[in-house]
């Protein structure tokens, strides 16, 4: 299939166009218009080298906040409150922290500073949102992404400390839920993610939630 280059006008071809891997455009820019309408239907970018790219992966990895796994030791944590949950406290500082953290397996980040300026606007906006976790007033973990009706799309997340990320993310989940959010996409498939209960699901019942949760 064609790859599609996006110029200056806010449009995006149909999701079912997209490579095999899921690539489906390259170009455009990162104007708070052009990322609520990707998000909307179900596309995310992701840079690579100087050029944004825009996906839409067949199948997704989603998470409905009901079937959350919360393991008998991170229960324990939870009602221990080992560390101190917030939300929107510190949202530069956790993308931030999800761009310089270390990761095994992978060289550089994709955050790169025009993302991180791109969801700085989106949070000021009231679209993007961080969860976050401390310890002795430290922030050691966290998480950050979109959220759009009844859906919340996560990008990054990250941890200095062991379970840090596990304890603002199942945290969150359980905000969320309170909050009638019914689906979380988690993009692509982790191992981490699946552990919590995350799944893959077809890109075009993914894309139909959209149209059914975000007015």
């Amino acid at each position: 299939m064609p790859l599609f280059a996006l110029d200056n006008e806010i449009i995006f071809p149909p999701v079912h166009l997209a490579e095999p891997d899921g690539l489906l455009a390259v170009g455009g820019d990162l104007s708070t218009e052009r990322l609520l309408l990707a998000y909307r239907q179900g596309i995310f970018p992701w840079y690579e080298g100087e050029h944004i790219l825009w996906w839409c992966p067949n199948p997704r990895f989603i998470l409905t906040p009901a079937t959350l796994k919360v393991s008998k030791s991170m229960k324990q944590l939870l009602k221990r409150e080992v560390f101190t949950f917030t939300i929107n406290k510190a949202f530069a500082d956790v993308i931030n922290n999800c761009k310089s953290i270390d990761r095994p397996g992978q060289n550089g980040t994709w955050i790169t500073n025009q993302m991180k300026d791109a969801y700085i606007r989106l949070h000021r906006l009231g679209f993007a949102h961080s969860a976050e976790v401390w310890e002795n007033d430290e922030l050691v973990g966290g998480l950050y992404g979109i959220r759009l009706g009844k859906v919340f799309f996560g990008e990054s997340m990250f941890s200095k400390v062991s379970n840090a990320s596990k304890y603002a993310f199942i945290s969150y989940v359980q905000q969320l839920q309170q909050e009638d959010v019914q689906l979380i996409d988690c993009q692509v498939y982790t191992e981490h993610l699946e552990s919590l209960g995350a799944q893959m699901i077809a890109r075009e019942d993914f894309v139909q939630l959209l149209q059914k949760l975000i007015e």
